[in-house]
């Protein structure tokens, strides 16, 4: 299973690294859209469940991974920009899926509501539109260590609050990415997190107001940072929206344990697929929102 890669021209501002796993037998494309602070390699587990019943396409922000080396890093990148960056690769690889993670949900969500015309369902995972005070704790400890390069702390705080259900070498390896990346990748983040906390939390709900696909919206029953409970309030907004719980994980959802990839897995292919498990629906509201527990 080797990806084609190419590094792609971006509206000539950005150059940025993608990966493509073409199989052969399948018939739609999905973009997977990274969190904050993470890279293709994150990835590594939701590409072997998807592939190759999709074609699947990775990528790396123009600041991170293996985008970094091919750009200047002489601005910060807005969640617009990450929104449009997102926008050209689905023309480019013509995507009819889109699935995302964490803080990938806010691109996702800038890009969907462009209503691309390629784009027929997403899945939108361990995100919500709501700051609780869990999520505003971490954030504001998080953007303390950055301003501080404190590169100890910020891989302590991963793996203390969002990561504190993964396994031990996960953990390991996530103190590892973390505590090392560049100077201009912490400015980014803390560029990210500043926004978001002194951000008008309804720019999510109004962008979510202009979605016309169906869209997934999968949290963790352990994950107290986006919660089940409070990912459901995009259900007023988004018209076509279903809500999914993998039962006995947090925040990192497939990573954590085999139990909670095989579900995220059973979620994920069955809703783009169409073949949604109706014998573990928990409930149903309307014709086109409802939730359902693996």
């Amino acid at each position: 299973m080797r990806p084609e890669i190419a590094v792609l021209d971006i509206q000539g501002q950005y150059r940025v690294y993608t990966e493509f796993y073409r199989a052969d037998a399948a018939q739609k494309t999905i973009i997977l859209v990274n969190g904050s602070m993470a890279t293709t390699a994150s990835f590594a587990q939701t590409v072997k469940s998807l592939y190759p019943q999709f074609n699947v396409v990775l990528y790396d922000q123009p600041y991170a991974g293996r985008s970094k080396a091919h750009n200047r890093h002489e601005q910060m990148l807005t969640k617009d920009s990450e929104g449009q960056i997102l926008l050209e690769l689905i023309e480019h690889f013509a995507a009819e899926h889109v699935l995302s993670f964490s803080w990938g949900g806010v691109a996702t969500l800038v890009a969907l509501a462009q209503r691309p015309r390629r784009v027929e369902k997403a899945v939108i995972s361990s995100f919500s539109p709501v700051i609780n005070a869990p999520m505003r704790d971490y954030l504001e400890r998080g953007v303390d260590y950055l301003g501080s390069l404190d590169r100890h702390s910020v891989g302590h705080l991963v793996n203390s609050t969002i990561g504190k259900h993964l396994p031990p070498l996960f953990k390991r390896f996530n103190y590892r990415h973390v505590s090392t990346l560049a100077e201009h990748e912490y400015r980014q983040m803390h560029f990210h997190i500043s926004q978001v906390l002194n951000s008008d939390r309804q720019c999510y709900l109004k962008a979510a107001r202009q979605i016309d696909i169906p869209v997934l919206f999968l949290n963790g029953e352990w994950d107290e940072y986006t919660s089940a409970e409070d990912a459901r309030l995009f259900g007023q907004h988004v018209a076509n929206s279903s809500f999914g719980t993998i039962q006995a994980t947090g925040h990192f959802l497939d990573m954590e344990h085999k139990a909670a990839c095989r579900d995220s897995r059973e979620a994920v292919v069955g809703f783009l697929k169409s073949q949604r498990p109706v014998s573990r629906l928990r409930y149903h509201q309307g014709q086109t929102q409802h939730a359902f527990a693996i």
